[in-house]
């Protein structure tokens, strides 16, 4: 026994001799050692952006260890994941950090992300509805209109639970990602926690606006494809046109509607984890589609991607464009659509 305890002690002094060194890993702040483009390249976000996003989500230190990573470390960690799809592996070793980290940093920044989509994802009201239709008129002379709809693809990896919910017709797994877009390319509406099986319709039909429109809450048109049952609020595409009329509709409307499938582009270039594979349970991809909304909104309020001042939209003539009882809520939306027709397409 007493030759094993020595031995055991050799061991423990071995051990304590080659003790590894601890290693202090860079913890700089990366927005004073790149340029403004070099941050954007990275980030998809300006650093006057990322110092005002970094206030309104109060990130705290995880005081309980040593190395604890600082607020806008977390944040960086967040946005390189959005903006290159990377696995959390890769992530953390471009950030120095492990990937345990980087996963943890990734969910909880995105999460307070989130939490601010009743700042960042708005309906127009008021005077932002006015301007909406003005902005929306002059693109193709449609009237009334408040915003254009439509859904998209959102990749993810194959889910444990109702795995065949989420096949689509291309033979992949996704979330069916319904939005509502501005005349400006911003998103007023965002509703991700459908999969893709199912139908646009019905995920318009049990939405929160949907309703507002039903109660007379929100007043003007939404635009969408064929997809979309004709209402008194949602005007879809005649699918046989058969006069000149018709066909003037119809090509009125799919050029102001093309600006939702512009605006699917531009949040999809910017964010590569929305064109890629988001590698996230159903539950967190919803999160981080909703997180990339809030930032593409962010980036359009701040002048990042689009400089609204400097494209100021043009004067419209003083059109009553209310020229249909919506707030009744009793109108067939055939109805409306013949009467549109009939009103500013027939001349």
């Amino acid at each position: 026994m007493s030759t094993m305890a020595a031995h055991l002690r050799q061991i423990r002094q071995a051990r304590r001799r080659s003790r590894v060194p601890r290693v202090f890993r860079d913890r700089s702040n990366p927005l004073e050692d790149m340029g403004e483009d070099e941050v954007f390249d990275r980030y998809r976000i300006r650093p006057r952006t990322i110092i005002y996003l970094l206030g309104l989500l109060k990130l705290s230190r995880h005081i309980a260890r040593n190395c604890s990573l600082p607020p806008l470390w977390q944040l960086l960690i967040r946005l390189r994941f959005l903006a290159t799809g990377a696995m959390h592996l890769l992530v953390g070793d471009n950030l120095n950090i492990s990937r345990s980290t980087a996963g943890r940093c990734i969910r909880a920044v995105s999460l307070k992300i989130a939490q601010l989509s009743r700042d960042f994802i708005k309906f127009p009201l008021g005077r932002d509805a006015v301007r909406a239709k003005e902005a929306f008129r002059n693109i193709a002379g449609f009237p009334n209109v408040v915003g254009c709809m439509g859904g998209t693809f959102v990749r993810i990896q194959r889910p444990t639970a109702n795995e065949g919910d989420f096949v689509n017709r291309r033979g992949y797994h996704s979330l069916n990602v319904q939005l509502i877009t501005f005349a400006e390319f911003k998103i007023t509406s965002c509703n991700a926690s459908w999969p893709w099986s199912v139908h646009d319709s019905r995920i318009c039909r049990t939405s929160t606006l949907c309703r507002m429109f039903e109660n007379g809450q929100y007043t003007g048109f939404l635009l969408g494809d064929s997809g979309y049952p004709c209402r008194w609020f949602i005007l879809t595409p005649l699918l046989n046109p058969t006069t000149r009329a018709e066909e003037r509709y119809n090509g009125s409307l799919c050029r102001t509607r093309v600006l939702i499938a512009q605006t699917f582009g531009i949040l999809k270039r910017r964010f590569q984890c929305l064109h890629n594979e988001l590698r996230a349970t159903p539950r967190n991809a919803v999160q981080y589609v909703i997180a990339c909304v809030v930032l593409h909104n962010l980036g359009i309020e701040r002048g990042d991607i689009i400089n609204n001042e400097d494209n100021p939209v043009p004067p419209t003539p003083n059109v009553n464009d209310n020229y249909v009882p919506l707030n009744t809520g009793q109108t067939d939306g055939c109805d409306v659509r013949h009467h549109i027709i009939r009103t500013f397409f027939s001349h």
